[in-house]
């Protein structure tokens, strides 16, 4: 009896490794090796297929929605993901290199798949054909088939006729790719394993397997490199645990990348060819070349985004589609009451501190609203919106392209923003001149997390941010300034600073998240260097860091530039027009950029916390020199055009009198990545 599978494995005697019984006598065994029992469960789990101890099928049946009526197809795309990894970890690839997939996979077929006797229909982009399989070629993935009888077809051309579909199996040879096929469903039992073999062999085909595979180093386990990773992302986005917008990015970066693959693939078989005179072949040598620094540019992109860990450090660009309305067109300017319920005394209570002509000083046109997110959308630049106490529930994201004032009337635990629903965010600022005040904001099923500034300056002051995913997002280009706040409960990091960014945080408290502030880098990208004040926080019981890093490692001759420059230096490093240093536990701002009210933060009595704050000055100080040194390599080499104002740019940064206790990794970390891993 063979060692028993998982339900929806579809597997055979288990692989063992590569030097392991199993992998190396597998083609000797399986001549005379019976059928194993598959579907049967493993002693320590359960399953919902059922076990193979029960008579019949273990798999449900799907309908077909056309026209013809064609019989009921397995109904296997519903596969777990620990179904999916355990078949092709222990019965199908193993540890095989990425050159032995296909041989690998043909000896997986040869164990479970029925070589004959059983129908399917053929499903192309054109057409659909219920056929039976008479044989099957292992070594090629394919089953020669015949067409059933009666003929069934559909088809969305009406011309395609029985004529046709004889002709194109002729072309064929009869032999029709196993991934096109879907087995016909039988209540016996007897094709399960067919079923699930196949569903594994087209899922691979479909979502795992890429052009430009066999192109990579052979020496590592195809497995753990590639097929783990994609698999995981697949599923992470099939539940939601991927923004939109990486998702979307991943798709157009598959995208490209194939095409660039097939013109590189062309290039080289002119190369191959013996006719082309020596002009023609440097040209498509040349050519040739370019398309694979494509090609490699973008594999990189893919790898990042299916590295659980990169995609969450490094991140990446979000353009946002919002657009402003700008004034209205008679050029008012309207006050947006939100209530649930209004009585009397709070309505003089409001025209009394918020709507009054003294307190405004011009008579103004105010609207009701019974739910904050319709007050938001009806908005012009330059309107108000007053929430008063209550618990709100929204159901969609709030989406302000325009200068608004978004305020709570009262006490922030006293006026709730609650979100329910699925979506990627669950505000987001586009406006030149945001400001948001006094609200709670409870936070759920919000992938991208509670507030993504994208463009724009956005105020947030004395608000409470219950979070359950991600937390605050500044965008490249973006400019935050939260003051006052209090923001815990993110399973990423309190809030994530993008490069060429603005984010200034005074008197906040960060807690209670993965990270507490998360500093990004892009992959091989170049942007203007982030604006960062962070002073008089309280910076607490995070699981991880107070603050990340997160910055690819630096070349060697990068490093060697920075070590002789700074030998027998100890003056500030010198960059441009500006000077990046740390001195007496922090790091000076320029006069012309401080106001009243930095000013009054930075006299502030130096804290117990004083060395935590000087250890992140200094290494946000050295990443900045090391990152002009970086760009002035490209330049000097041609990978970058200098940009003198670029150039001439220093990390703007103050951190002081933070606190930082309790934080599972203490107050600082530094995460390095390599781009071309």
């Amino acid at each position: 009896m063979a060692e028993q599978g998982p339900a929806g494995s579809a597997a055979g005697p288990q692989r063992e490794g590569r030097d392991g019984a199993a992998g190396s006598s597998a083609r000797q065994q399986r001549a005379g090796e019976a059928k194993p029992d598959l579907l049967q469960e493993d002693d320590d789990s359960s399953s919902d297929y059922g076990s193979s101890d029960k008579p019949g099928t273990a798999l449900g049946r799907t309908a077909p929605n056309g026209n013809v009526l064609f019989p009921d197809v397995f109904h296997t795309s519903h596969l777990l993901f620990y179904e999916r990894f355990k078949a092709y970890q222990d019965y199908i690839l193993a540890d095989c290199k990425v050159s032995e997939v296909k041989e690998f996979t043909a000896e997986y077929l040869a164990k479970v798949l029925e070589p004959s006797g059983w129908q399917a229909v053929w499903r192309t982009n054109v057409f659909e054909v219920l056929v039976e399989v008479v044989d099957v070629e292992y070594s090629a993935l394919k089953a020669v088939v015949q067409l059933s009888e009666p003929f069934l077809c559909e088809s969305r051309d009406s011309t395609f006729t029985l004529e046709c579909v004889q002709e194109l199996l002729e072309l064929k040879e009869r032999k029709i790719l196993l991934q096109e096929l879907w087995v016909v469903y039988d209540e016996s039992g007897e094709l399960d394993n067919t079923a699930l073999a196949v569903e594994h062999v087209r899922f691979f085909y479909q979502c795992i397997w890429r052009s430009w595979d066999e192109e990579d180093d052979d020496d590592f386990d195809y497995f753990v490199r590639c097929v783990e990773p994609r698999l995981k992302l697949h599923y992470d986005i099939l539940e939601h645990r991927v923004p939109s917008g990486l998702v979307a990015n991943y798709q157009n970066y598959l995208s490209q990348c194939e095409e660039l693959y097939s013109k590189f693939s062309d290039v080289r078989s002119c190369l191959s060819s013996s006719d082309l005179d020596s002009e023609v072949e440097n040209v498509s040598m040349v050519e040739g070349l370019k398309l694979h620094e494509k090609i490699e540019h973008l594999k990189r992109k893919l790898k990042l985004i299916e590295n659980p860990l990169l995609r969450y450090v490094c991140g990446y660009q979000k353009y946002s589609s919002l657009q402003a309305k700008g004034l209205r067109p008679t050029g008012a300017k309207i006050t947006h009451i939100v209530s649930s319920t209004m009585v009397a005394s709070t309505l003089q209570s409001l025209i009394r501190d918020k709507l009054c002509p003294e307190s405004c000083g011009e008579e103004q046109e105010i609207q009701f609203h019974s739910d904050p997110l319709a007050a938001v959308n009806a908005c012009y630049e330059g309107d108000r919106v007053i929430i008063c106490p209550g618990h709100y529930i929204v159901d969609d994201m709030f989406c302000i392209a325009d200068s608004v004032e978004l305020e709570g009337y009262g006490l922030p635990d006293d006026i709730v923003i609650e979100k329910r629903g699925k979506g990627d965010n669950f505000v987001d600022c586009t406006g030149n001149n945001i400001r948001i005040s006094s609200l709670k904001l409870v936070q759920h099923d919000a992938v991208e997390g509670i507030l993504n500034v994208h463009r724009g300056k956005t105020t947030v002051e004395n608000c409470v941010l219950q979070c359950e995913t991600a937390g605050v997002t500044v965008r490249t280009s973006a400019e935050l300034l939260m003051k006052n706040s209090d923001l815990y409960g993110a399973k990423s990091a309190g809030v994530a600073i993008y490069p060429g960014s603005t984010c200034t945080l005074l008197g906040n408290g960060i807690h209670h998240c993965k990270e507490g502030i998360l500093i990004k880098n892009f992959l091989g990208e170049h942007h203007d260097i982030p604006k960062i004040t962070i002073i008089s926080n309280k910076i607490h019981n995070n699981e991880g860091c107070g603050v990340v890093l997160v910055r690819p490692t630096v070349p060697s001759d990068v490093k060697d530039a920075l070590a002789e420059g700074t030998k027998g230096n100890t003056q500030p490093i010198q960059s441009g027009n500006g000077t990046a240093r740390a001195e007496g536990f922090r790091q000076e701002l320029p006069a012309e950029c401080l106001t009243d009210e930095l000013e009054l933060y930075e006299q502030a009595e130096i804290s117990e916390q004083t060395e935590s704050n000087y250890k992140i000055a200094y290494e946000l100080m050295v990443t900045s020199a090391k990152s002009q040194l970086e760009k002035r390599r490209l330049s000097e080499l041609g990978s970058t055009q200098a940009d003198d104002n670029l150039m001439s740019q220093e990390m703007f940064f103050s951190i002081v009198g933070n606190q930082f206790k309790w934080n599972g990794k203490g107050s600082f970390g530094t995460f390095l990545f390599c781009p071309d891993s």
